[in-house]
């Protein structure tokens, strides 16, 4: 099943609460909400009724955020 290989890939990762992802990307937990609410910002899942993310996923989605094509940071690099 997919839900079998999804948890292998994480078998030795941290899951974090919304509060410990938003203190690791530095950026107030508001802000979490709001980018799950638009669909934007690093993958996320329901475990129950708490929002969790993988410290992987944190990991990936902020290294693609230098990565933009729009970024202006980026086009000065």
């Amino acid at each position: 099943m997919s839900t079998m290989q999804h948890q292998d890939n994480h078998e030795h990762d941290q899951m974090l609460s919304i509060e410990e992802a938003a203190t690791f990307l530095r950026v107030p937990v508001a802000t979490m909400r709001y980018w799950r609410y638009c669909g934007d910002g690093p993958h996320s899942f329901r475990l129950g009724r708490h929002v969790r993310y993988w410290h992987t996923d944190l990991v990936l989605w902020r290294s693609d955020q230098d990565q933009r094509p729009g970024d202006p940071q980026a086009m000065r690099r």
